[in-house]
C-alpha cells in the first residue's frame, strides 16, 4: 500500500492457455439439482474429468486461479506461494480488538473540553461508515469471491480475510461501545448519512452479481464482471475508500487524543494492506492466465470506475470535515485520493489517471510497516504479533 513495496508479481504462473470449459453435467444426474449444488459449491464444477486410469491427483500446473478443473480440496502441491505466504502472515498478525485499553478513550470522550465538536463529528462519521464497512466486504467474499475462485491456496487466504474482517466490525462496535455512543444512529448511518450511502450504493451492485446463486464464471462476459468485482473490492474499497477515514483517526492519535481507537485502526489499515495486495496478485494472476479479459473496452470501463470512486471519497473527505480539523482539510484529501487512485492503477497494469500528485502524509506510510519494533503510538504492545507472542511492558 502506502510504503509501496507491494509484493505484486504473480510467482508461479505459467504462460497463457486456452480457457478451461465447466465440466458438464455427470450422466444420470439431475441437471436443476446439479446446478443448484454447483452454485453453492464450485468444488463440483472444479473436480477432475475422471479418464483412463487417473485417480485424481492433483498436479501444481493444471491449477487456475477460475475455472480450474483440479481439485479445490486439494491444498498442495502449490502454484500461488504468494498466496500462502500472506495466509501465514495474516495468521502471525493475529489480534483481538480486547487487547487494547480504551479507557483513555472513554475519559477523553465523556470530558466536554476533551473533543471539538468539529472532531467528534469526524469520529462519528468515520464509525458510520467502518461499522458495516467490512461487514460488506465479508459478506462479498463469504457469498461471492469464494465461491468461483478455484485455487485452494487463494481460497485459504480469503478465510483468513473473511474472519478478519469480521474482528475489524468487532473492534468498530468495540469503539462504539466503549464511547457510550448511540449504536442505531452509528450502525444505521450507511442508510441517514449521504455521503457514506453513496458509497456503499457505488459497491453494493458489485456484491450483489457475485452472490447471486445463478451466477457462474466461464464466459468472457462473466469472467470480466468478476474481475471487475475484484478490482473494485481490493483497489477501490479497501485501497481507496478506507483511506480519508484511516488518515483523520491516525491524526488524532498522533496528537494523543483516542489513543485505544487509533491503535485499532492502526492494527485494521495494517490488515487492509495485505488484503488490497492479496487482491492485487489476485487480479494480475487472472490476467496473466486469461490475456483476453484485459481489453481496451474493460480497462476504460476500469478507469471510469476509479473517477467516480476518487469523486465519492472526495465528498466523504468533505462531509466529515467541513471546516478543516485536527491540521488536515478535505483540498488536502483531494491530492492524497488522487495519489492513492495513480498507485492502485498502476499496480493492476493502468496508467496514472492524475499526472504529478505525491502524498501529502508521507507519516501514513509508517502505520502500514508490519515489522516495526514498536507501534507508533509507545502503547503497551511491542510487537503486532499473535496473542501468545505478545511482549508487554
Amino acid at each position: 500500500m502506502l510504503s509501496f513495496e507491494d509484493d505484486t508479481a504473480a510467482s508461479g504462473t505459467r504462460p497463457p492457455q486456452a480457457r478451461p470449459q465447466l465440466q458438464s453435467v455427470p450422466a444420470g444426474a439431475p441437471a436443476a439439482a446439479f446446478h443448484a449444488d454447483a452454485a453453492l459449491d464450485p468444488g463440483i464444477l472444479a473436480r477432475p474429468e475422471k479418464t483412463g486410469d487417473t485417480h485424481g491427483r492433483v498436479n501444481a500446473v493444471d491449477k487456475r486461479i477460475i475455472n480450474g478443473k483440479t481439485d479445490v480440496n486439494q491444498l498442495v502441491p502449490f502454484k500461488y506461494k504468494w498466496a500462502w505466504d500472506k495466509y501465514l502472515a495474516g495468521c502471525a498478525n493475529h489480534w483481538m480488538p480486547q487487547e487494547i485499553n480504551m479507557q483513555r478513550d472513554i475519559e477523553l470522550w465523556k470530558n466536554p473540553n476533551g473533543l471539538t465538536e468539529d472532531e467528534r463529528r469526524l469520529v462519528k462519521r468515520n464509525l458510520g461508515f467502518f461499522v458495516t464497512a467490512d461487514s460488506l466486504a465479508a459478506n462479498n467474499i463469504v457469498l461471492g469471491t469464494y465461491r468461483h475462485i478455484t485455487a485452494p491456496e487463494c481460497r485459504q487466504y480469503l478465510l483468513r480475510q473473511a474472519f478478519e474482517e469480521a474482528i475489524h466490525t468487532h473492534a468498530y462496535q468495540y469503539i462504539v461501545e466503549s464511547l457510550g455512543l448511540d449504536e442505531s444512529e452509528i450502525f444505521n448511518a450507511y442508510n441517514e448519512v449521504t455521503s457514506i450511502r453513496d458509497k456503499d450504493q457505488f459497491l453494493i451492485p458489485f456484491i450483489e452479481t457475485l452472490t447471486n446463486p445463478e451466477f457462474q464464471t466461464g464466459t468472457t462476459e462473466t469472467d470480466q464482471t468478476l474481475l471487475k468485482s475484484l478490482i473494485v473490492f481490493a483497489c477501490l474499497m479497501e485501497g481507496l475508500f478506507f483511506y480519508v477515514g484511516f488518515t483523520q483517526i491516525l491524526a488524532l492519535g498522533r496528537q494523543n487524543k483516542m489513543m485505544g481507537a487509533a491503535e485499532q485502526y492502526q492494527y485494521i489499515l495494517r490488515d487492509e494492506s495485505m488484503h488490497c495486495n492479496f487482491g492485487i496478485d489476485l487480479i494480475n494472476t487472472i490476467k496473466l492466465e486469461n490475456p483476453h479479459l484485459w481489453t481496451s473496452a474493460f480497462k476504460e470501463e476500469i478507469k471510469a470506475l476509479f473517477l467516480q470512486a476518487v469523486e465519492l471519497e472526495y465528498r466523504y473527505a468533505e462531509d466529515t470535515m467541513p471546516r478543516g480539523v485536527l491540521g488536515l482539510n478535505a483540498a488536502m484529501f483531494k491530492g492524497y485520493l488522487r495519489f492513492i487512485a495513480n498507485r492502485r492503477a498502476q499496480q493492476i497494469g493502468l496508467e496514472a489517471m492524475f499526472p504529478q500528485e505525491e502524498n501529502p502524509f508521507p507519516w501514513m506510510s509508517e502505520m502500514i510497516d508490519l515489522k516495526k519494533e514498536r507501534n507508533f503510538f509507545e502503547t503497551r504492545v511491542i510487537e503486532y504479533q499473535t496473542g501468545g507472542a505478545l511482549n508487554w511492558e
